[in-house]
């Protein structure tokens, strides 16, 4: 690819980018890569429209830091790459803080189905341990699969009119589904 056209390719990125067309940017810079994969200008400007995909307003400061700090440091793009680091390092490190206390926030006032399931086995019981959760916490369950499980499990061991109850009460939630159906009809059966 001649000079001239990596210099408009770079031009159509950037003007994309500023008009927050990062689709487009990311495919005129991918085009830049494609002819020189080590171009530093295309590699920041694709990690700028990844950002953009997400945050427009973080990905547009970001991109007007890089074009004020081009004419004033010598080695911008440097800078910039150093930032990116700091930026991904960062946002790593942030995400392994705040999933476990999210988990812990969720779960606070509750105990997973899968950590009951342990429960249980530990007690031997499912109604005695049953008994001792509902009497102090409650179980949280993520998805029609765990819910399932869960009312499976409770009509198998008798507890018939508490897993009319979670039935009832769960049939908004999950509509016309056969699986809640089947289990209506498991429990008719008893």
């Amino acid at each position: 690819m001649a000079k001239i056209s990596i210099s408009r390719l770079l031009t159509r990125a950037e003007n994309q980018f500023s008009l927050g067309k990062y689709n487009d940017a990311l495919t005129t810079y991918g085009l830049l890569l494609k002819a020189d994969a080590t171009h530093r200008v295309a590699k920041i400007g694709v990690y700028l429209c990844d950002i953009g995909l997400d945050n427009s307003d973080e990905a547009q400061a970001l991109f007007d830091y890089y074009q004020i700090i081009k004419g004033e440091e010598r080695d911008a793009e440097e800078v910039m790459e150093n930032l990116i680091a700091t930026l991904d390092s960062s946002k790593s490190q942030l995400s392994e803080i705040l999933t476990p206390i999210e988990d812990k926030i969720e779960y606070q006032d509750g105990i997973r189905y899968e950590d009951f399931l342990k429960f249980v086995e530990q007690r031997g019981d499912f109604n005695k341990a049953f008994e001792d959760v509902m009497f102090s916490t409650k179980v949280i369950l993520k998805g029609k699969e765990e819910y399932v499980l869960f009312i499976t499990e409770l009509i198998s061991q008798g507890q018939h009119k508490l897993a009319e109850h979670f039935l009832d009460s769960m049939t908004n939630t999950f509509g016309k589904d056969q699986d809640i159906y089947k289990l209506y009809h498991k429990l008719k059966e008893q």
